[in-house]
């Protein structure tokens, strides 16, 4: 489980074009992790939407943001040119860092039971150690909890 105060975990993802992205090579900026269940539905396109439209003011604040899902990297191409989105979708379709991020959870949903993400953003400071956890986001207002956080 992440822990505030403690190192995030390492990870390497393509990106939405392929390219290897790992969390290390962020170090000395703030960075935004938001882990969503799926491109093109009404809650993930909201909150990619919303970190597009803020995106000004969070990068004023030293942070960049990342997207990840378990969505191919052909997908996230797609949803990234559909939505304009002007940050990395990483894919992790292996599910490793969904895992070492605790976001691959058990989840009900018409009485069925499945594998999923939670959605869930992290914030991670200029030396790659945890500084806020959001679990289960509500993505109404989520960005002005990420820009209230990006102040401390």
């Amino acid at each position: 489980m992440i822990e505030v105060g403690k190192k995030a975990p390492a990870f390497t993802l393509p990106d939405d074009s392929g390219k290897k992205v790992s969390l290390s090579s962020f170090r000395g900026k703030k960075v935004v992790l938001y882990f969503y269940p799926k491109d093109n539905t009404p809650g993930c396109t909201q909150e990619a939407c919303d970190f597009r439209d803020n995106l000004a003011r969070i990068q004023a604040k030293g942070a960049v943001v990342l997207g990840v899902s378990a969505d191919s990297v052909d997908r996230h191409g797609k949803f990234k040119q559909k939505y304009d989105l002007p940050f990395p979708l990483l894919s992790d379709e292996s599910h490793e860092a969904l895992e070492k991020y605790g976001v691959w959870k058990e989840k009900k949903l018409y009485g069925k039971t499945f594998m999923g993400i939670e959605r869930t953003t992290v914030i991670i400071d200029e030396k790659g150690k945890v500084t806020h956890f959001f679990p289960k986001v509500k993505v109404k207002g989520h960005v002005e909890q990420v820009l209230e956080a990006l102040k401390t």
